[in-house]
């Protein structure tokens, strides 16, 4: 048995002061680790050699301590020539009595004899042990340790940026506090009252963020150890050539890596990412029978997250071909979201599809047809998507976790168009009537906010605010963009004389919105959150519709109404 979990200083006293070529064997334990330390004694029941320091802790440890130990005078003649093992030992999780022996290559999944002729009966199967023999020392098996290095960094590199945000809260909190105090001591008792309730509302903002920062470190530590825990086995099974084992770990491993847990907790964290600021109310004297006399808590962004620049421009990349052979139609892309697999999911409304195109080589890898025609596609956790379908009023949730399948539908009221996702809960926007309605992922409305039919005569599209406190709607025939509360009242509106068929919109890290201007000659424009400012990003595009940003890449796909959609680098 391999002994994992143990640092490199751990084994400095058993190293040789010779060469490797001197040793008559080796510690095996150390030797799955990199480490070329000489044998001092032999696991007649594990079959391997110990150094001083791995014969010592093979004394120590519950599971080996009655193991039959020998010394290194004896080793040899307890040591049995081990062979590799192509035997498959671990149990089925479906059936529990059967042992796993087939792999589907078509759908990624590991089973039993059960498992294949119930559910794989039509596709090819890989016999495990035919295909493992080797494994240890395949590319594969060396590709799948290297990704899950990589996944490791990634974890402790958000740890640490986690770790420092909750130093920044505290830090940030005492000044606010101290601050507010200070200003305190010059006014009078009427204050008091005021600066409780402010102080109030920083003890709410420190706590909201500290429990999401608390959960960003537990999801991130138990997806490192987790993720170590398939290396500790990884290793264990190389060193003691369980080729069947190692081939089953190895694909549990490859599905781990497809996880996007430790993005989504980076997304999550980003929402701690704003700080508020005390400012002091100059004109007191004059305001103190007002509710914000004593000042207001400002939001100030704090140090942007590694890898995150503010784009500054938008220049064309290139183009990818969306329509197949079997498109009857010229092709409409009304919907599009990138996945964390490093695919795009595009709804193409003329030809009722979802296609799924390969960011990396920008080509279509799978097409779905739809009972009618997709509109806009929403991200959900656990690799589902949500897809309007406004013809037959109704909302798909799907899976993207190999090929493209229904999981559920509902129907919803309204010409349902734009959808967008957050925290259990999906936010539609519906002409006839017009409102944007709330419900779960399971089609239980939640909330309704109704729109001013004299302001909105076809909305298409929504987009939830950095805060959560807005919606903002683009109406394509009254060519405006508007904000509106929660509660259905207009914040703010954008209406330009340049501004026609305003189409689909995407947030930026720095809270701003790019928006599409559809049409022959269309452009994307930059909006300020508060819908004050604009900017024209990049202009000549041929009916542009919406748009997507991959942030690995540092790409952003547009879909069009066209045969081809647009990749804009945002570098």
């Amino acid at each position: 048995m391999a002994v994992s979990g143990r640092k490199v200083s751990d084994f400095q006293g058993s190293i040789s002061k010779g060469s490797a070529e001197d040793f008559d064997h080796r510690c095996e334990p150390c030797l799955a680790i990199g480490q070329q330390i000489e044998a001092h004694g032999f696991c007649v029941d594990c079959q391997e050699y110990l150094c001083k320091n791995c014969f010592a802790y093979h004394q120590r440890i519950k599971a080996t301590k009655h193991h039959h130990l020998v010394n290194k005078d004896n080793m040899d003649k307890h040591a049995v020539i081990k062979k590799e093992s192509d035997e498959c030992t671990e149990k089925c999780q479906v059936h529990k009595k059967e042992v796993i022996k087939f792999f589907c290559p078509t759908h990624e999944a590991l089973g039993c004899n059960d498992c294949i002729v119930l559910d794989h009966r039509a596709c090819d199967i890989d016999y495990i042990p035919d295909k493992c023999a080797g494994i240890g020392d395949s590319a594969e098996f060396r590709e799948v340790l290297r990704k899950l290095d990589q996944k490791v960094n990634e974890a402790e590199d958000v740890t640490k940026l986690a770790s420092c945000r909750e130093n920044e809260l505290d830090s940030c909190h005492d000044r606010l506090l101290k601050e507010i105090t200070m200003f305190r001591k010059e006014i009078n008792d009427r204050l008091d009252q005021l600066q409780k309730q402010m102080q109030t509302d920083a003890d709410k903002k420190k706590s909201t963020d500290k429990q999401t920062v608390k959960k960003v470190l537990e999801t991130c530590t138990k997806f490192s150890s987790d993720i170590k825990q398939l290396q500790s086995r990884l290793q264990d099974y190389k060193a003691s050539q369980q080729n069947g084992q190692l081939y089953i770990t190895m694909k549990q491993a490859k599905y781990k890596l497809k996880s996007d847990e430790i993005k989504e907790a980076d997304r999550i964290l980003e929402k701690t990412n704003m700080q508020y600021t005390f400012e002091q109310n100059q004109d007191l004297e004059d305001i103190l029978s007002r509710q914000n006399a004593l000042g207001n808590l400002a939001l100030s962004s704090s140090v942007t997250t590694k890898g995150r620049k503010r784009i500054e421009k938008l220049t064309k990349k290139q183009n990818i071909k969306i329509k197949t052979n079997s498109d009857r139609r010229e092709c409409w892309i009304t919907g599009c979201v990138v996945l964390s697999s490093n695919k795009l999911v595009a709804a193409d409304f003329f030809n009722a599809k979802l296609k799924v195109v390969d960011i990396t080589n920008k080509a279509i890898i799978e097409e779905t047809t739809l009972s009618s025609n997709p509109w806009d596609i929403a991200v959900m956790p656990q690799d589902h998507i949500a897809v309007t379908m406004p013809d037959k009023k109704e909302i798909l949730i799907m899976t993207t976790a190999g090929k493209l399948s229904i999981v559920r539908k509902f129907p919803v009221t309204g010409d349902c168009r734009g959808i967008a996702y957050h925290q259990g809960l999906l936010y539609v926007v519906s002409s006839d009537p017009n409102c944007v309605f709330i419900t779960d992922t399971q089609g239980n409305v939640q909330n309704t906010i109704k729109l001013d039919d004299k302001r909105f005569y076809r909305p298409w599209y929504l987009l939830l605010s950095k805060d959560l406190r807005h919606i903002f709607i683009s109406d394509d025939s009254s060519h405006n963009v508007v904000s509106i509360t929660l509660q259905g009242n207009i914040s703010a509106e954008f209406k330009n004389e340049d501004l026609r068929f305003p189409r689909g919109m995407m947030m930026l890290d720095d809270g701003s919105l790019l928006l599409c201007r559809g049409g022959g000659t269309g452009m994307i424009y930059r909006l300020s959150d508060d819908l004050k400012q604009s900017q024209t990003m990049i202009d000549d595009l041929l009916f542009p519709q919406l748009m997507c940003y991959n942030r690995g890449k540092q790409e952003i796909y547009v879909g069009c109404h066209s045969d081809q959609m647009i990749v804009l680098s945002a570098k």
